[in-house]
Parts: structure tokens; C-alpha cells; sequence
């Protein structure tokens, strides 16, 4: 059995419904590192990582990772690791960031990996120095010190105390030192309230804000995942994945699940960009995953390879168990190609499921462990996990409560600001949901965008921003990947659009407005006809919030970035690069863009 049956228990409190699991959470493990040394007694020669070098594959198994990170463990302490002063990792995946993580976490000193967006991407590191000013970091971690030189220069303005560890002779003292018993009494002193790591929200509403994740936190996570998915019992997983370890996603929902269930994560090098996405590749073409992990964006990279190269596309589906998305609401146009390639390869096809959480969720409330017709489905609450759907303007916003809520965020020093809760203590999440069915609350939530990122039209009609962006993205796929829609206190609504990389410019004009027309003729009411449209010119930035390092797209941020953009759109008289997709109705400016902006709030989904 793939899954276990869709059950839920739906009850009206308070004047809300509240969906639980029937299901009991069985007794999460203590700490993580429990995890690790029992793979590590049990199939001490099964491989637990691997990445590709210059000089081949690296690959290390559950009893050389155990001894890696005790000896390293040992080292941090030395350096002055403690439980208030987090270790800090600035680079991207590896073996080697995993060892140190492991490692901090196994003694009890809380593991910060930070986005390389904010020191390889970012001109200023201006968000860089305001975490390291909160984290007041005892270590630094880079695989090597010249790529990271400024970004380093940068933390030691605000953090001058602090030791740099490199992935070269410097870690390489720190695993093979000798272990004394401090190690063991501080693994033992772990417990569930103990903080594991630090997680950085994106910033893409103001400065960073640092997430305690506790070691209840991703246990009661992992629990609740296997206990829904008992696949993961059936055979130990295998994947190949690039999601950023600074992003709950990838560092805690994917990475975790191979640990806890002794499978092989390999390290995947690449990107869903134009040559990095061709790393992806290669990895896939040597490795067949029994789950694949990605957004939305990595799909629509992806799916071109898969659909021209049979023999790629072969690999990929030979021994999949799942195909999973998340962090970004999935176009429909994409969920139907990835079922056309997955049926030409696969008898039945693969399921396609999602979850739905927050950092502040470690990540995972709702699990989808059960067929799903479309994408936008989100699942079920997972074990231990309670649901609340609560009137909050127009939308259902979902509010959590249970074990893998987050008791606040860091503080210098190592103090937690606790969260705002509501009167019944649970987590407010600015994230709207719905019944898939009212009648049959077991088929599952559906996503409903955030709960301020609504606006109306000057007519006072709503615009479900949400729906009406996929709608618009679907129809004019495969050219444009993503898009903001604009439209607060106008006349009409119209389009910021980012083309796909791969989307060909002789024609891409008259492409997408004759699409976007199509999509008119489908939905002709005022609130999701599309007027006007027009191409950024250059991708989302991360310094300016648009576009966080899984790749979603911040609505507010590209507005407020772009507002010479928008501006464009809305003119009397629009230039050549305005695409007009109606005559009938010209858009009329009411109000300045950025004033119309500061009323309209959208956080990161």
C-alpha cells in the first residue's frame, strides 16, 4: 500500500471548522541524530549521500557520516558552538554542508543555512549582515573561502567573534580530531524543545526573519509523513534534488524524509535555469529516484528534456513512486504535460501529489496521500496536525495548531519572540483554503492564494489573484513562465509577465496576446478579463524580495519593483511594448501604483 486512506475528522468550534487526521501521531524520535545512529547500527554501509566533483562521485555511507559528524561535532564545540551561538552555513548543498549541519544539530547548537542568493547573488549584503547580526554566529561554514571573500567580510562587520570553517584542510581537521565525551553528553542533553536550526524566511516583506525549527518540530514532521505515505517503510527512498537546504522544502521536508527512512540523497548541482538545469539532467540520466521533488518552476525547466529525450525520460520514471510539487501553486497546463510524458513511460501513470505548510510548520499541516484530479488540491491534515478554516474577509484563511508549529523567532542571544497566535492558539498563517468538496470534506483543501492578496477593481468588484494568475500562466504556456497581476483601484487588470527561458522572441508578442485572448473569450467577466500585458525585461530580482531562491513569485514585490511597469500598462496612450489585448476598454489610472501598492499585502506562499 502507496498511501493511506483519506480520512478526516471535520468539526465546526468556535465558529470555524477544524480538520484533524483520525490517526494518532505515533511517538516521534527524541532528536534527529537518533536517526543517524540508527542507520548507522543498522546498514552502516548503505549509502546515505552523494554529489559529483571534477574528480567523480563522492559517495558516503550512514557509518561514515555518523563518525564524520561526531568528529566535527567535537571541533564546533571547541570553537565555541553553543546552543545561543548557531553555526552558520553560507554555501550551497553538499556533503559537506550536510556533515556540518548534522553535526551541530547531533550536540545540540542550532544550524543556520543561509540562502547563497544573499552572498553570491546579492550586490549589497545588506540582508546577509542583518541575519548575522541576529544570529551572532560562533562558526561560519563555506566549501571555499574565495567565492564567499565578500559575503565573509560582510558577517564579520556584525559578527567579528566568529570562526570561518572551509570545506578543504579546515573541515578535514574537524572530522578526523578525536572524540571525547563531550560529544556524547551533549547528544545526550538534546531533547525535543532543543533548537536544531534557524531558517531564514525569504524577506520578501522586509528583513529575514529567523524560524526556530525544534527537534519536536522535524520529528513530529517526519512521523506524521510516514505515517501517510507507507511507501517510505516499503523500500528506502532514493532521490535526486537541488531545492536549497535554507528553505524548509529542501532542508527539512526532502532531506529529513531520506534520513529518517535510511534512503540515498543525491546531491543534485543543478538549477531550473539555462545551463544549470542541464547538471539536473545529467544527475537523472545516471539516477532513477523513487520520489522527485520539485516547484513549479524546476517542472517547467524540466519537462522540455523530458518530452524530446525518450531514453532520459525512460530513466526518470522507471522506478518513481510519486511526483511531488509544492512551495508554488502549479499551473494546470504543466500538470497535464507531466501526465502525457509520465503515461507514455509509465502503465497508469505516476501519482502527482502536494502538501501544503510554512517554515514556521517544519513544514509539512496537509499531506495529499490520496488520487487527486487537478493540481491546487493540497491534501489532508497530516497526524498530529489541526487545520482551522476561519472566515477572514472574502477567503478562508488556514490557521495550525499542533507539534511542528514553531514557538517564535530567533533573537540575539538566543531568545525566542514568540508568534501571535489567535484566542484558540492557533498559528495564523495568511494563507486562504477551501473544501475541495463541502459535502465531502475527505476529497481534500484546495489553496486559495493569501488572504490580503485579493484586491478590487475601482468598479468595487474582487479579483482572485491566485486563480486568475495560474489561469493566465496556463494559457499562455509554454512562453511565459510566471506573472503579477495588477489592477488595484484600476479600471481593469492587467499583466507583468516573465517570459520562459526557452521562449522563442520572433513572435512572442502576437503568441501571447492571441492566448491571452482565448483566455478572455473563456472568462469574460471584468474581474479575470486581462486588458493589458506586458514583458519584464529583466528575471526577478532577489534583493529587491521578487523571487525567492525556490522560485516563487512575490506579487507585492514585482509591483512595487516594476512600478514604472505597471505605470506603462495603465497609460492613456500605451507605448509599443504594451500589449493590448482589448480595445474596448481602456485602463484609467485612479490612484498612484505605489499608494494602491501599500494597501494590497503578498507575503510569500
Amino acid at each position: 500500500m502507496q498511501f493511506a486512506p483519506a480520512a478526516v475528522d471535520a468539526r465546526t468550534e468556535h465558529g470555524r471548522l477544524v480538520l484533524r487526521s483520525p490517526t494518532a501521531l505515533p511517538t516521534p524520535a527524541r532528536c534527529v541524530g537518533e536517526w543517524l545512529e540508527g542507520w548507522a547500527r543498522r546498514a552502516p554501509t548503505s549509502t546515505f549521500l552523494t554529489e559529483t566533483s571534477p574528480d567523480g562521485v563522492r559517495i558516503v555511507d550512514y557509518g561514515a557520516a555518523l563518525e564524520a559528524v561526531r568528529g566535527i561535532a567535537a571541533g564546533l564545540l571547541a570553537l565555541g558552538a553553543t546552543p545561543t551561538r548557531p553555526v552558520m552555513l553560507l554555501s550551497d548543498n553538499g556533503v559537506d554542508h550536510a556533515l556540518v549541519q548534522l553535526a551541530a544539530m547531533h550536540v545540540g547548537v542550532p544550524a543556520a543555512p543561509i540562502s547563497t542568493a544573499y552572498s553570491l547573488i546579492s550586490k549589497d549584503h545588506a540582508r546577509l549582515r542583518a541575519i548575522a547580526a541576529v544570529l551572532q554566529p560562533s562558526v561560519v561554514f563555506v566549501a571555499s573561502r574565495a567565492p564567499f571573500a565578500k559575503a565573509l567580510a560582510a558577517v564579520a562587520e556584525v559578527a567579528p567573534d566568529a570562526r570561518v570553517v572551509a570545506g578543504d584542510a579546515d573541515l578535514d581537521a574537524l572530522r578526523t580530531r578525536s572524540v571525547g565525551d563531550e560529544v556524547d553528553q551533549a547528544f545526550a542533553a538534546v531533547g525535543p524543545d532543543t533548537v536544531a536550526k534557524v531558517l531564514f524566511t525569504s524577506g520578501s516583506t522586509g528583513t529575514p526573519k529567523g524560524v526556530v525549527n525544534t527537534q519536536r518540530m522535524l520529528c513530529s514532521n517526519q512521523e506524521a509523513i510516514a505515517t501517510v505515505w507507507p511507501l517510505l517503510g516499503a523500500r528506502p527512498p532514493v532521490v535526486v534534488d537541488w531545492l536549497p537546504w535554507s528553505h524548509t522544502f529542501g532542508g527539512n521536508h526532502n532531506f529529513f524524509m531520506v534520513l529518517r527512512n535510511g534512503g540515498t540523497l543525491h546531491v543534485d548541482p543543478g538549477r531550473p535555469l539555462p545551463g544549470r538545469i542541464e547538471q539536473t539532467v545529467a544527475r537523472l540520466r545516471a539516477v532513477s529516484p523513487t520520489l522527485y521533488f520539485n516547484v513549479p518552476r524546476g517542472f517547467d525547466v524540466l519537462l522540455p528534456f523530458l518530452e524530446k529525450d525518450d531514453a532520459l525520460a525512460e530513466r526518470f520514471f522507471a522506478k518513481l513512486d510519486l511526483v511531488f510539487y509544492a512551495a508554488a501553486a502549479l499551473p494546470q497546463s504543466l500538470w497535464e504535460r507531466l501526465e502525457r510524458v509520465a503515461h507514455r513511460f509509465r502503465k497508469g501513470g505516476v501519482p502527482f501529489v502536494s502538501a501544503w505548510g510554512s517554515t514556521e510548520t517544519a513544514p509539512l499541516v496537509t499531506s495529499v496521500h490520496f488520487p487527486i484530479p487537478r493540481a491546487g488540491v493540497i491534501g489532508l491534515p497530516a497526524p498530529g496536525c489541526e487545520l482551522a478554516l476561519v472566515p477572514e474577509g472574502d477567503k478562508l484563511e488556514m490557521r495550525v495548531r499542533g507539534p511542528n508549529v514553531t514557538p517564535g523567532y530567533w533573537e540575539a542571544g538566543g531568545g525566542v519572540r514568540p508568534l501571535p497566535v489567535d484566542e484558540h492558539g492557533f498559528l495564523r498563517t495568511g494563507d486562504a483554503g477551501r473544501l475541495e468538496d463541502p459535502n465531502e470534506p475527505a476529497r481534500g483543501v484546495v489553496f486559495d492564494g493569501r488572504t490580503a492578496e485579493n484586491f478590487k477593481l475601482s468598479s468595487g468588484t474582487w479579483v482572485a489573484v491566485g486563480e486568475l494568475r495560474l489561469r493566465a500562466v496556463s494559457a499562455c504556456s509554454p512562453d511565459v513562465q510566471d506573472a503579477a497581476v495588477a489592477g488595484h483601484d484600476r479600471s481593469s487588470v492587467g499583466l507583468v509577465l516573465f517570459a520562459s527561458p526557452g521562449a522563442a522572441s520572433v513572435g512572442l508578442a502576437e503568441r501571447v496576446r492571441a492566448r491571452l485572448q482565448a483566455h478572455n473569450r473563456d472568462n469574460p467577466g471584468s474581474s479575470s478579463r486581462v486588458v493589458r500585458a506586458i514583458f519584464a525585461t529583466s528575471p526577478p530580482a532577489i534583493d529587491d524580495g521578487e523571487i525567492t531562491d525556490k522560485g516563487y513569485l512575490n506579487q507585492r514585490a514585482v509591483l512595487r519593483a516594476r512600478a514604472d511597469l505597471v505605470e506603462r500598462l495603465y497609460a492613456a496612450v500605451p507605448d509599443a511594448d504594451v500589449l493590448v489585448v482589448e480595445e474596448d476598454e481602456r485602463p484609467k489610472s485612479v490612484v498612484p501604483t505605489v499608494a494602491a501598492l501599500s494597501r494590497s499585502e503578498d507575503g510569500e506562499g
